[in-house]
Protein backbone atom coordinates (compact mmCIF):
# COMPACT_ATOMS: atom_id res chain seq x y z
CA UNK A 1 0.00 0.00 0.00
CA UNK A 2 1.75 3.34 -1.22
CA UNK A 3 1.48 6.27 1.19
CA UNK A 4 -1.41 8.07 -0.88
CA UNK A 5 -3.31 4.79 -0.28
CA UNK A 6 -2.16 4.25 3.67
CA UNK A 7 -3.68 8.05 3.87
CA UNK A 8 -6.62 7.73 2.33
CA UNK A 9 -7.34 4.33 3.93
CA UNK A 10 -6.91 5.66 7.35
CA UNK A 11 -9.16 8.52 6.85
CA UNK A 12 -11.89 6.61 5.47
CA UNK A 13 -12.05 3.86 8.43
CA UNK A 14 -11.70 6.43 11.09
CA UNK A 15 -14.52 8.56 9.21
CA UNK A 16 -17.13 5.65 9.58
CA UNK A 17 -16.35 5.20 12.48
CA UNK A 18 -16.35 8.63 14.51
CA UNK A 19 -18.62 10.34 12.04
CA UNK A 20 -18.64 14.12 11.85
CA UNK A 21 -16.82 15.84 14.52
CA UNK A 22 -16.89 19.29 14.05
CA UNK A 23 -13.62 20.77 15.48
CA UNK A 24 -12.58 23.08 16.48
CA UNK A 25 -15.30 24.49 19.22
CA UNK A 26 -15.23 28.36 20.15
CA UNK A 27 -17.44 31.12 19.78
CA UNK A 28 -14.83 33.15 17.71
CA UNK A 29 -11.75 33.16 15.52
CA UNK A 30 -10.18 35.02 18.84
CA UNK A 31 -11.31 32.34 21.44
CA UNK A 32 -10.50 29.36 18.87
CA UNK A 33 -6.75 30.77 18.96
CA UNK A 34 -6.74 31.34 22.93
CA UNK A 35 -7.90 27.69 23.01
CA UNK A 36 -5.06 26.66 20.54
CA UNK A 37 -2.66 28.37 22.85
CA UNK A 38 -3.80 26.74 26.02
CA UNK A 39 -4.24 23.61 24.78
CA UNK A 40 -0.09 22.68 24.60
CA UNK A 41 0.18 19.73 27.32
CA UNK A 42 -3.33 19.43 28.68
CA UNK A 43 -6.59 18.17 27.87
CA UNK A 44 -9.31 20.11 26.18
CA UNK A 45 -11.43 19.69 29.25
CA UNK A 46 -8.77 21.99 31.03
CA UNK A 47 -8.87 24.22 28.18
CA UNK A 48 -12.68 24.59 27.95
CA UNK A 49 -12.83 25.38 31.87
CA UNK A 50 -9.97 28.18 31.34
CA UNK A 51 -11.61 29.28 28.55
CA UNK A 52 -15.08 29.75 30.71
CA UNK A 53 -13.18 31.74 33.06
CA UNK A 54 -11.58 33.99 30.75
CA UNK A 55 -14.80 34.77 29.76
CA UNK A 56 -16.80 35.17 32.94
CA UNK A 57 -14.28 37.97 33.82
CA UNK A 58 -14.84 39.71 30.37
CA UNK A 59 -11.61 39.16 29.11
CA UNK A 60 -11.71 37.14 26.05
CA UNK A 61 -11.03 39.85 23.51
CA UNK A 62 -7.93 41.43 22.56
CA UNK A 63 -8.01 44.48 24.08
CA UNK A 64 -9.28 43.60 27.69
CA UNK A 65 -6.60 40.52 27.67
CA UNK A 66 -3.99 42.77 26.62
CA UNK A 67 -4.76 45.16 29.59
CA UNK A 68 -5.22 42.52 32.07
CA UNK A 69 -2.15 42.03 34.90
CA UNK A 70 -0.45 38.86 33.90
CA UNK A 71 -1.52 38.00 37.46
CA UNK A 72 -4.78 38.12 36.93
CA UNK A 73 -4.89 36.00 33.77
CA UNK A 74 -2.44 33.61 35.03
CA UNK A 75 -5.35 32.89 38.19
CA UNK A 76 -7.64 32.74 35.73
CA UNK A 77 -5.92 30.06 33.22
CA UNK A 78 -4.77 27.90 35.92
CA UNK A 79 -6.72 25.14 34.97
CA UNK A 80 -5.23 24.88 31.53
CA UNK A 81 -1.58 23.93 33.46
CA UNK A 82 1.68 26.19 33.02
CA UNK A 83 -0.52 29.31 33.77
CA UNK A 84 2.38 31.50 34.43
CA UNK A 85 3.76 30.82 31.25
CA UNK A 86 0.91 30.38 29.22
CA UNK A 87 -0.09 33.62 30.34
CA UNK A 88 2.82 35.03 28.73
CA UNK A 89 1.93 33.06 25.83
CA UNK A 90 -1.14 34.50 24.99
CA UNK A 91 0.14 38.01 26.17
CA UNK A 92 2.69 37.68 23.28
CA UNK A 93 0.13 36.63 20.72
CA UNK A 94 -2.41 39.23 21.23
CA UNK A 95 0.80 42.09 21.83
CA UNK A 96 1.24 40.68 18.20
CA UNK A 97 -2.56 41.17 17.25
CA UNK A 98 -3.07 44.32 18.61
CA UNK A 99 0.17 46.02 16.82
CA UNK A 100 0.20 44.69 13.72
CA UNK A 101 -4.07 44.28 12.57
CA UNK A 102 -5.24 46.31 15.52
CA UNK A 103 -6.65 43.44 17.34
CA UNK A 104 -8.86 42.33 14.09
CA UNK A 105 -8.61 38.63 13.29
CA UNK A 106 -10.39 38.86 10.08
CA UNK A 107 -7.39 41.54 9.45
CA UNK A 108 -4.81 39.02 10.50
CA UNK A 109 -6.58 36.48 8.19
CA UNK A 110 -6.22 38.28 5.11
CA UNK A 111 -3.10 37.87 4.65
CA UNK A 112 -1.62 35.19 2.48
CA UNK A 113 -1.34 31.84 4.31
CA UNK A 114 2.49 30.92 4.46
CA UNK A 115 3.52 34.48 5.19
CA UNK A 116 1.31 34.41 7.94
CA UNK A 117 2.49 31.05 9.46
CA UNK A 118 6.13 33.14 9.34
CA UNK A 119 5.11 35.65 11.30
CA UNK A 120 3.04 33.48 13.57
CA UNK A 121 6.24 31.38 14.51
CA UNK A 122 8.14 34.76 15.53
CA UNK A 123 5.53 35.18 18.41
CA UNK A 124 8.17 33.48 21.35
CA UNK A 125 5.84 30.19 22.75
CA UNK A 126 3.88 29.77 19.71
CA UNK A 127 5.23 26.79 17.58
CA UNK A 128 4.20 25.01 14.46
CA UNK A 129 1.24 22.72 15.83
CA UNK A 130 -0.57 26.00 17.48
CA UNK A 131 0.32 27.77 14.58
CA UNK A 132 -1.13 25.57 12.36
CA UNK A 133 -3.89 25.22 15.03
CA UNK A 134 -4.94 28.83 14.71
CA UNK A 135 -4.53 28.99 10.99
CA UNK A 136 -6.82 26.02 10.25
CA UNK A 137 -9.28 26.18 13.06
CA UNK A 138 -9.38 30.30 13.58
CA UNK A 139 -8.98 31.26 10.27
CA UNK A 140 -10.16 28.15 8.23
CA UNK A 141 -6.57 28.04 6.29
CA UNK A 142 -5.86 25.17 4.02
CA UNK A 143 -3.15 23.84 6.09
CA UNK A 144 -2.79 20.48 8.31
CA UNK A 145 -2.11 20.41 11.80
CA UNK A 146 0.38 17.57 12.80
CA UNK A 147 0.31 16.65 16.92
CA UNK A 148 1.80 13.99 18.69
CA UNK A 149 -1.26 11.31 18.11
CA UNK A 150 -0.31 11.63 14.21
CA UNK A 151 3.51 10.54 14.96
CA UNK A 152 2.13 7.47 16.65
CA UNK A 153 -0.91 6.39 14.87
CA UNK A 154 1.27 6.35 11.50
CA UNK A 155 4.26 4.69 12.88
CA UNK A 156 2.46 2.31 14.70
CA UNK A 157 0.30 1.34 11.10
CA UNK A 158 3.57 1.50 8.94
CA UNK A 159 4.83 4.67 8.44
CA UNK A 160 7.80 5.61 10.62
CA UNK A 161 6.57 9.26 11.54
CA UNK A 162 8.48 8.96 14.78
CA UNK A 163 11.85 9.88 13.18
CA UNK A 164 10.31 12.59 10.67
CA UNK A 165 10.15 16.39 11.87
CA UNK A 166 6.81 18.68 11.56
CA UNK A 167 7.63 19.82 8.03
CA UNK A 168 7.86 16.00 6.46
CA UNK A 169 4.60 15.02 7.90
CA UNK A 170 2.60 18.12 7.35
CA UNK A 171 4.08 17.92 2.96
CA UNK A 172 3.05 13.90 2.86
CA UNK A 173 -0.46 15.12 3.73
CA UNK A 174 -0.81 18.06 2.12
CA UNK A 175 0.51 16.11 -0.86
CA UNK A 176 -1.49 13.20 -1.28
CA UNK A 177 -4.90 14.88 0.38
CA UNK A 178 -7.44 17.39 -1.41
CA UNK A 179 -6.51 20.65 -0.68
CA UNK A 180 -9.83 21.78 1.42
CA UNK A 181 -10.12 23.25 4.81
CA UNK A 182 -13.02 20.71 5.61
CA UNK A 183 -10.96 17.55 4.79
CA UNK A 184 -7.95 18.88 6.87
CA UNK A 185 -9.99 19.72 10.23
CA UNK A 186 -11.77 16.46 10.22
CA UNK A 187 -9.02 14.62 9.67
CA UNK A 188 -6.61 16.15 12.40
CA UNK A 189 -10.09 15.26 14.63
CA UNK A 190 -9.98 11.59 13.22
CA UNK A 191 -6.63 11.49 14.32
CA UNK A 192 -7.18 13.23 18.22
CA UNK A 193 -9.87 11.05 18.55
CA UNK A 194 -8.37 7.90 18.16
CA UNK A 195 -4.88 8.72 19.96
CA UNK A 196 -7.59 9.27 22.98
CA UNK A 197 -9.35 6.21 23.15
CA UNK A 198 -7.78 3.59 21.14
CA UNK A 199 -4.14 4.69 19.87
CA UNK A 200 -2.80 5.43 23.45
CA UNK A 201 0.72 4.93 25.15
CA UNK A 202 -0.66 1.34 25.77
CA UNK A 203 -2.86 0.77 23.15
CA UNK A 204 -6.51 -0.49 22.36
CA UNK A 205 -6.42 -2.38 19.71
CA UNK A 206 -8.97 -4.69 20.32
CA UNK A 207 -11.20 -1.92 20.05
CA UNK A 208 -9.83 0.13 17.57
CA UNK A 209 -11.02 0.99 13.90
CA UNK A 210 -7.96 0.51 12.14
CA UNK A 211 -6.85 -3.38 13.90
CA UNK A 212 -7.49 -4.56 10.29
CA UNK A 213 -5.40 -2.26 8.24
CA UNK A 214 -2.32 -3.21 11.11
CA UNK A 215 -2.83 -6.83 10.67
CA UNK A 216 -2.31 -5.87 7.00
CA UNK A 217 0.54 -4.21 7.39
Amino acid sequence: MTHAQQLISVYRQLDRHFGPLNWWPGETPFEVAVGAILTQNTSWKNVETAISRLKNADLLTPQALQNAKEQEVALLIRPSGYYNLKTKRVKNFVGFLMDTYNGSMSRMFQEDMWPLRRNLLEIKGIGEETADSILLYAGNKPIFVVDAYTRRIFTRHGIPMDTWKYGEIQTLFMQYLPEEVGVYNQYHALIVNAGKHYCRKIPVCERCPLQDMKRRQ
